[in-house]
């Protein structure tokens, strides 16, 4: 069941202009800084360093793209899987094969996830292709704002280039995971409505309000167990010191929402009138 639904979400248009995003964004973006320079402000952290090494462009797509734009191409994966073939009419159709309604949704689940690990994947992947011949391969600069300021750019320290890629890709998998629960939920619309658009919109508008809340301060200790409060996280390993601590939290953080809302989805699915 796997390699059918492989095979019918990679040729879909809706997956390649995905995914062709995802790659084309970073290298905008190194043109972008290429041209007019990083931004010399204290407040943009890593975006300052842009230009210091082409191992620091993936680090800035990653931060750039990881609240919003990363977040629609999720949605519209996990909330487009079911959904989407309930609004064609094709959905009954798959239940005339030997499988179970659980070994189905599985096998969209297990899709669903290979596509969202590789539209994280792109990022920093196109992010170094970018920006190893724009900027060079030399140290990273680490940012610390209490440091002493250099050029308008607080720093401290320096990562060589072996330790930046093996701390760049423990980034990429904790930024994939932090989708987790976005997906989870829009997974769940996708079973229970026959609506895709209002599947993806219901994701998307999930994690929008997550986030949001997480900038009230009003709310206290209640934003430490949304599921978008320890996303970026991960620019702590390209910090002078780092701290996993936060890591850790936010990667536990994500694992009541997902078996939540997916033990919801299962559930539904399995009860849902699929043929009329």
């Amino acid at each position: 069941m796997i390699g059918v639904e492989l095979r019918k979400q990679l040729p879909r248009a809706r997956t390649w202009v995905a995914l062709l995003v995802m790659a084309v964004v970073p290298v905008i973006m190194t043109i972008g800084f290429a041209v007019g320079g990083p931004p010399h402000d204290h407040d943009n952290g890593l975006f300052a360093l842009s230009t210091r090494s082409g191992l620091n462009m993936p680090v800035s797509a990653l931060t750039l793209m990881q609240n919003f734009l990363l977040v629609i191409v999720v949605a519209l994966f996990a909330g487009e899987t079911v959904s989407g073939e309930a609004s064609w009419g094709t959905l009954r159709y798959l239940l005339i094969r030997p499988v179970t309604r659980t070994r189905l949704l599985a096998s969209k689940l297990a899709i669903v996830a290979l596509l969202v690990v590789l539209a994280t994947l792109l990022i920093p992947i196109f992010g170094l292709a970018a920006g190893l011949p724009a900027f060079g391969w030399h140290d990273v600069a680490v940012v610390n704002p209490q440091s002493q300021v250099t050029d308008g750019i607080p720093t401290f320290g320096l990562l060589d280039p072996a330790s930046a890629l093996w701390r760049l890709l423990a980034a990429t998998g904790y930024v994939a995971w932090t989708m987790a629960s976005t997906v989870a939920f829009a997974f769940l619309l996708s079973a229970l409505i026959d609506s895709p658009f209002g599947a993806v919109f219901g994701g998307l508008a999930f994690a929008i309000v997550s986030q949001i809340l997480d900038n009230i301060p009003s709310f206290g200790n209640v934003r430490y167990g949304l599921p978008t409060h320890y996303w970026h996280a991960w620019t702590q390993l390209f910090a002078p010191t780092v701290h996993a601590g936060d890591m850790v939290t936010g990667t536990l953080t994500q694992l009541p929402y997902v078996a939540v809302f997916l033990a919801l989805a299962f559930a539904a699915f399995r009860r849902k009138d699929i043929l009329t």
